[in-house]
């Protein structure tokens, strides 16, 4: 046979716990309940009706007319997503963008390999198509894929 529980019996307060008023100290979940159960406020009552004199009426201050008007926002233009992407480059060239970096260092400007493959990038967008099929022809073609390894 499964046992029954007994129901919970209600104890006293130990004085240890109760309040030097003798009141019970309440628990955290009574005080959420006492906070959420708020007491109707009395309507106050009405204040006697007291007539100012019309000079004290005019001197109080009006709104300007020309306020500052608050700052117009600015649209800003969305981030542009960004794509991540990988691809083989020979030893030597990858070489070549470990100097531009130490030379931009020399010019007080540090900057990422990113940086100038995207600076690379707006360079060759900038020539004529002339100069641009020139570059291009100096670049030898490579296999696709992952290098094997040495």
């Amino acid at each position: 046979m499964a046992k029954i529980p007994t129901p919970l019996r209600t104890r006293p307060v130990p004085k240890s716990v109760r309040s030097p008023t003798g009141a019970d100290v309440a628990t955290p979940v009574a005080k959420r309940a006492a906070k959420k159960a708020k007491p109707a406020a009395p309507a106050p009552a009405a204040a006697p009706a007291v007539a100012r004199p019309v000079a004290q009426r005019a001197a109080k201050p009006a709104a300007p007319a020309a306020a500052v008007p608050a700052p117009a926002r600015v649209p800003t233009a969305p981030k542009p997503k960004l794509v991540r992407d990988s691809f083989t480059m020979p030893k030597d060239e990858y070489q070549v963008i470990d100097a531009l970096k130490r030379r931009a260092l020399g010019l007080e400007k540090q900057v990422r390999k990113s940086e100038l493959l995207r600076a690379g990038i707006q360079a060759l967008a900038a020539l004529s198509d002339r100069a641009f099929l020139k570059a291009i022809a100096a670049v030898p073609t490579l296999k696709t894929g992952r290098p094997k390894a040495d």
